[in-house]
Parts: structure tokens; C-alpha cells; sequence
């Protein structure tokens, strides 16, 4: 007769090992590595909650310490690599294989060591589709998890950094898999129940509070001129054209300077209230400007952003909050809302090729994909209407003989030259030799060039919409390439005619005045403006105080 029950009864063999060092729920801290030497066994699928922002990093401390003789051969299953200890997991030989989304400041570490042969990459995804594998063929068998404060029957409150956690611990709880949580409190009660204490088998109270990353803060003193410029065409040619409302911005200065236009440049134009009132983000710093300017009527948020909780708390009409007032935020409902809700994306990358594929995953640095290719990509799925949704439709089926159907506008926004002066314009993605080093079946493309609608670099906007064949997309892209590589090699005479159909626009074709665009633009030019514009509401780390 088979087992019906045998993940049940793995599951009861792990607690059973672990009954000496718990009191009720309750283990502590000095207990970490003995409690994950019981429960883990060699293989399993593990997931060590490493966020964009927030770290199960005393959870990863201790797993990166367990006996290798003990543990090992996990498989990880994770959304960031974002500390130390998750890859001293691979070079101890406690973990071998990886599926992740994001590597952030690891991205070197992780190339060197999928190089060496200490790490096979099962994929890298994005958010949602690993967040979706979780409840297919990934689903974790323990997971580790980061929380606020948890009370004695186990219910977390996750406070304004919830990101991954519920997916996380959903996934784990109903397949009879274990879950941990460090919290930096235990407390009576809880203010609010984000996660149910009987979906947590374990509460271990961090000797520090987890670490958050800032990872949005972007200090307006450090916006360059021609960031102000692509800034202005941003809102001039593309969202005011498009009537863009529902939006979603991707990390970075190009987009703070967007934020920081919208009260000065794009009122100028009489933009409030007909462009970025509706927002899927993370509470960027550099959006309270436009929100005390009226733009924005409401943001729904990946993660929080250290030293906006009180700001956010004074704010509950524009974020979503809860009866305590402070954030609830959700990777996964946020990712979905950015797929499907969002009428733009507007983000940057490391490398375009001539057919608009980019990519963030280089030689020598295997930095992933985050939420790109989700918010990055055409909805396919989606049936409700707008007017960006319906006007970038247009423009794509113009002349062709299809059904009419909507399209997501999709918007790299780059500089011709990134940092030590590298193109951003290749004729080839770095992403094809990193495949073949490491053994990928896929180049690791972020966002496909059949997804992107519009090219934006100091050159000006290639909207690739209105291309009809493959040279007339190429000679658009090289056409704001700049003195690139790629941009040299451009065919001016045909670069020309696309300028005059439109489907290249310099600044000047726009009404822009280059010599406006300064930083005098900007709603703020520091960060102490924006605790300014707060009221004193925004209270930045110390490490973006100069005052």
C-alpha cells in the first residue's frame, strides 16, 4: 500500500529531533545552528528569505555555520543573494545548487563561483515565476523567514517590510514543510497578524534586528544634467503622449529624476492629474515631492524603504496600511500588479543589442533579473483598456491586417556610456558567452526586444513600436546609440527617415530647450529637501545625512 502521508511523517521525524531545544514554539538564539542541524536533512530545497531589502541574515549566519558533514547538498531557493553568508553556503559545500532571481552586490562572487564549479544555476528567474515554482516543483522544505515580532503562539507581524514572507511560508506550511522565523521581538501581542502562528513551526529571537537595505534611496545631489534631460523627455515625449497613469519605475537615478520633475517641468505643462497618479513602487524618497504636489493618488509597494514609516503613517490615503498604521507591502501582489495593472515600465539595464535585448548579466558579474521581466514584459493576458494600453496598440498593429489588441509600454531608459565609460549599445550581449561558461541553456536575457516599445538615451527616443521590419529596428536603435560602437555604424540617411516619420525624436523634435535642463528642475536637490517637502516626516539613514 503507498504511504498517502509521507511528507507528514518526514515532517513529524524532523520536529521529533528537535524536542529538547524548543519551549513551545520558542528557541533561543544560541540554539540557531544545533535547531537547523535537526530539522535539515542532506538535499532538501531550502529557502532562506534574502530580499531586495529585508534579511533572515542571523538565519543565514547560522546555516552558513552548520556541520557540512551534517548539511549539505541543499538546494536553494531563493529571491536575492544579497549577504555574505549565502554564498560561504556553496563554498563550504553546504548548498550546491541555486534558483534565484536578484544578486546585487554578490553578482561577482556568484560568477566567480559558478566559474569554479561550486554552484550549478538551476534558472535565473523572476519574482513571480519563482514565487510560482514554489507551489509546482520547487516548494521549499524549510524555509527560513525574517519578521518584526512574534508572539507565543507563533503569529508574526512582519511590519512594513512584509515582501516575500507570505509566498514563502504559504509554499512551506501546506506541503508539511518546516518554518523558521528571527524576529527582532517577542511580544503579548502582536500589532497586526501578517503571517498565522500555525504556519510557523519555530521563533527564534535575533540577538540584532534583521538587516534592511535602502535599497530605493537615491540622493538627489548625485542627478547629472543629462539625467534632468532624458528626465524631461520621459514626460514629454512618452508620458504625456501616452497618458500614462498606471506606472511602475525601476531603480535608479534616470527615474528619480523623473519623480523629481513632476512638480516643476511636468506641471508646467499641465500634466497634474492626467499623467503618474496611480503607482506600483517601492515608497521612494523621491516621490514625496509629487505627492505633496497632488500628482500621486496611490502606491502599492514591493517592500518599504527605511526612514519613510512615519511618512507613510501620515499618509494612509495614498499607501496601503493597516490598522497599526504602518505599510503592508507584497512582492508577489505587487509583481502581479506591475505585470497586469501597470500601463508602463520604465527601467535601466547594463547591455541593448540591435534588436533590443537587454540584459544585466555581464562577464564577470551575474547580477539577475529581480522583477524586470515581469514588469518588463507585454501582459499577454490582459483584457482591460486604457488609453497608453490602447494608443501603444495602434501604433504596434498599424498597417498590419491583426485583431486589435493593447500593448504594454515598455521603456529602457539608458545613457550611451555607463560607468568606465563602457557602451551600453553592443552588438552582442555578454549574456551568450556567460551561457556558455556556464552551462545555461538560455542566454540570460532580462527583458526580450520584442517587449521593449521605446529606447530612451541622451540622443533622444527610438520608438520601436512604429518599426516595421528588423534593419528599420536596428538603425533606430543605433540611432540614439550616441558615439558608440554601434552608434557610428549607424546609416544616417535612413536614421533620418526615421526621424522624420517620427520613430526617432531628439530632444529639439520634442520642444525641448537643452539649455533648460538643469538641476534647478529638480523638486529637490538633496536629500535634506526631501525631509523639507516631507513636513519632517522622512527620517533618512545616517549614511545619507551630511547635516
Amino acid at each position: 500500500m503507498r504511504d498517502w502521508n509521507s511528507q507528514g511523517r518526514n515532517r513529524e521525524a524532523r520536529l521529533a529531533r528537535t524536542a529538547s531545544l524548543a519551549r513551545g514554539k520558542r528557541v533561543p538564539a544560541a540554539d540557531a545552528r544545533a535547531l537547523l542541524e535537526a530539522v535539515l536533512e542532506p538535499g532538501d530545497r531550502v529557502c532562506l528569505e534574502g530580499n531586495n531589502q529585508k534579511q533572515a541574515d542571523f538565519l543565514a549566519s547560522a546555516l552558513a555555520s552548520v556541520d557540512p558533514a551534517k548539511v549539505h547538498g541543499l538546494h536553494m531557493v531563493q529571491s536575492v543573494l544579497a549577504l555574505p553568508e549565502h554564498l560561504d553556503l556553496f563554498e563550504r559545500g553546504i548548498a550546491t545548487k541555486l534558483d534565484f532571481s536578484f544578486s546585487g552586490p554578490q553578482g561577482g562572487r556568484l560568477a566567480k563561483l559558478v566559474g569554479d564549479g561550486k554552484i550549478s544555476i538551476g534558472a535565473i528567474h523572476t519574482y513571480l515565476e519563482l514565487f510560482g515554482r514554489y507551489f509546482v516543483d520547487l516548494t521549499p522544505q524549510v524555509s527560513l523567514v525574517a519578521a518584526q515580532a512574534a508572539d507565543a503562539d507563533g503569529n508574526l507581524y512582519t511590519g512594513p517590510n512584509t515582501e516575500d514572507t507570505p509566498v514563502i511560508v504559504e509554499a512551506t506550511a501546506f506541503k508539511r514543510g518546516i518554518v523558521i522565523a528571527q524576529v527582532n521581538e517577542l511580544v503579548d501581542h502582536v500589532p497586526r497578524v501578517d503571517i498565522p502562528g500555525g504556519w510557523v513551526d519555530f521563533v527564534i529571537q535575533s540577538p540584532r534586528p534583521h538587516f534592511i537595505e535602502p535599497l530605493f534611496t537615491r540622493d538627489p545631489a548625485q542627478i547629472s544634467e543629462v539625467q534632468v534631460l532624458m528626465a524631461m523627455m520621459a514626460i514629454k515625449g512618452i508620458y504625456a503622449e501616452y497618458e500614462v497613469n498606471r506606472l511602475n519605475h525601476g531603480i535608479g537615478f534616470d527615474t528619480a529624476a523623473i519623480e523629481l520633475l513632476l512638480p516643476t517641468y511636468a506641471d508646467s505643462l499641465g500634466l497634474k492629474g492626467k499623467i503618474g497618479r496611480h503607482w506600483a513602487l517601492n515608497p521612494h524618497p523621491a516621490l514625496i515631492p509629487a505627492i505633496e504636489a497632488g500628482f500621486v493618488e496611490s502606491v502599492h509597494s514591493f517592500g518599504s524603504e527605511l526612514g519613510m514609516e512615519d511618512y507613510i503613517r501620515a499618509r494612509p490615503d495614498v499607501f496601503f496600511t493597516g490598522p497599526d498604521g504602518s505599510l503592508r507591502s507584497n512582492r508577489a501582489l505587487c509583481q502581479a500588479a506591475g505585470h497586469y495593472a501597470c500601463d508602463l515600465f520604465i527601467g535601466s539595464t547594463l547591455q541593448v543589442d540591435l534588436a533590443g535585448n537587454s540584459s544585466t548579466a555581464t562577464l564577470g558579474r551575474i547580477a539577475g533579473f529581480g522583477g524586470a521581466p515581469n514588469m518588463g514584459a507585454d501582459a499577454r493576458g490582459r483584457r482591460h483598456a486604457s488609453p497608453s494600453w490602447l494608443k501603444a496598440g495602434r501604433e504596434a498593429g498599424e498597417g498590419r491586417n491583426t485583431i486589435p489588441r493593447g500593448r504594454k509600454l515598455v521603456v529602457q531608459m539608458v545613457e550611451t556610456f555607463r560607468e568606465h565609460m563602457q557602451p551600453a549599445f553592443v552588438e552582442r550581449l555578454d549574456a551568450w558567452e556567460l551561457a556558455e561558461s556556464a552551462g545555461m541553456e538560455l542566454p540570460p536575457v532580462m527583458i526580450y526586444g520584442d517587449d521593449v516599445s521605446h529606447i530612451l538615451t541622451e540622443e533622444g527616443i527610438a520608438n520601436l513600436l512604429l518599426c516595421r521590419t528588423d534593419e528599420e529596428r536596428e538603425q533606430a536603435i543605433r540611432g540614439v546609440a550616441g558615439y558608440t560602437p554601434v552608434g557610428l555604424k549607424r546609416d544616417r540617411r535612413m536614421v533620418e527617415n526615421l526621424r522624420d516619420r517620427g520613430v526617432i525624436r531628439r530632444p529639439e523634435d520634442l520642444g525641448i530647450d537643452k539649455r533648460l535642463a538643469t538641476r534647478d528642475l529638480l523638486a529637490a536637490r538633496s536629500i535634506k529637501d526631501l525631509v523639507r517637502a516631507s513636513g519632517g516626516l522622512y527620517d533618512p539613514p545616517k549614511r545619507f545625512r551630511n547635516w
